[in-house]
């Protein structure tokens, strides 16, 4: 029975995709609860050993973004290997027939073929472009503009961001499709055909944040602002002791609660009148960033972290300490609260891994291991397909899946 931190228990999914869209997608269903099958070649596909790697070598990439999985290693490349796909992909009963790729070319596995064999198949295929031309997060997110926005205002060169933001968000899109197919199919016995492209994703993103009608209107793509937040008052200041902190005002008592916090509220008040400006407004604190910005940079550069930390806290100003990824790690180990745990993983050892980000009546289920590589091979062609010990063996011996030999073989 589901309970509500497992709310997609017993829910069944075929995942045969690789890299960050395809499996992040698949490890938000199932941190949910479902029990999600990832299918790759006996070798592992391309994302099988990428970095970061662990001192034993083992992927910590590939190990995160597959916690909580099972691992069907099987050559689908072969006539054999497609139909054992297909046939998982196709499994009968209701909590089954739930495909998720993004396999490119000829081993592709498409819809109309999977209807072939289920009627009420659930497809959703990740791809980079919707017309099939290949694409990434880093092509995508160059094509819709965000890094002629990003870097310092006397920087020519477009800057890239680190985090594949469109990845993620593709990922949770096409989760997001499993989960309005599997309303469909249940409402009306339908499946569902759904393509999720990277292109169309990032171009959505920045649609919706009003940024493509921005260029319209003003017949150019915005200038950088550095680290300005664009549209309100947002920026970085040095500590006293070497730290760095972003500090933002979006609304009128954020501002209200930084002045009062940093003893600048009668000199703000002070220049208002001498700029014709109302500082409650976000589009006057933005005209006037830089000013702002060098009343405030001594406040900050004449106290350490913790102080500043402490009256920012207190006045309950908007901020947050800037941290590499060894101070954020160890941070939310030593946080019961946090989502970060260590856990157990074959093959890494004690590895720092993260559980889903929903908050369940206040907890969230811990993260659990990903499997080696075809650690469920054998186990999910018996039970799903019927296969045999013999037939397992006979698998393993002509190379079409890798994993546990079978006892009986």
């Amino acid at each position: 029975m589901n309970t509500p931190d497992t709310p997609l228990a017993g829910l069944r999914i075929v995942e045969c995709a690789t890299f960050v869209a395809g499996p992040s997608g698949g490890m938000a269903l199932a941190q949910l609860g479902a029990e999600v099958i990832r299918v790759d070649l006996p070798q592992g596909g391309g994302d099988h050993g990428r970095w970061p790697v662990a001192p034993s070598g083992a992927s910590l990439y590939w190990n995160n973004l597959n916690k909580g999985k099972r691992s069907v290693a099987l050559d689908f490349r072969t006539p054999e290997g497609r139909e054992l796909l297909t046939a998982l992909a196709t499994a009968e009963g209701p909590a089954n027939g739930i495909y998720l790729d993004n396999v490119a070319g000829r081993t592709r596995l498409r819809y109309d073929e999977l209807t072939e064999r289920r009627r009420d198949v659930i497809h959703v295929h990740v791809q980079g472009k919707p017309d099939g031309k290949p694409a990434v997060d880093y092509t995508a997110n160059a094509e819709v503009g965000v890094p002629d926005m990003t870097g310092p205002q006397d920087h020519a060169a477009p800057v890239n961001h680190v985090l594949p933001a469109w990845d993620f968000l593709t990922g949770m899109t096409a989760a997001t499709g499993v989960l309005a197919a599997l309303h469909r199919r249940a409402a009306t016995g339908e499946g569902s055909g759904i393509a999720v492209a990277l292109s169309d994703v990032a171009l959505a993103a920045v649609g919706n944040l009003g940024w493509l009608a921005e260029a319209r209107f003003a017949g150019r793509g915005r200038p950088r602002h550095g680290n300005h937040t664009f549209g309100s008052f947002g920026v970085d200041f040095p500590t006293a002791d070497g730290r760095r902190v972003m500090v933002l005002a979006l609304t009128p008592g954020q501002w209200d609660a930084l002045c009062a916090a940093t003893g600048t509220t009668e000199v703000f008040k002070a220049l208002e009148p001498v700029f014709d400006a109302d500082l409650s407004t976000e589009s006057d604190r933005y005209r006037l960033r830089d000013t702002i910005e060098a009343i405030l940079r001594p406040w900050f550069e004449g106290r350490g972290l913790a102080e500043i930390g402490e009256r920012l806290d207190h006045a309950r100003v908007l901020w947050g300490p800037y941290r590499d990824t060894h101070e954020a790690a160890t941070l939310a180990l030593a946080d019961p609260g946090s989502i970060v745990t260590e856990i157990d993983q074959p093959g890494v050892g004690a590895m720092a891994a993260s559980a889903g980000p929903l908050r369940w009546s206040g907890s969230t289920q811990p993260p659990r291991p990903a499997p080696l590589l075809g650690a469920d091979t054998d186990e999910v062609l018996s039970r799903d397909l019927g296969l045999s010990a013999a037939e397992l063996g006979r698998l393993h011996d002509a190379g079409l899946v890798s994993g546990p030999a079978p006892s009986e073989h």
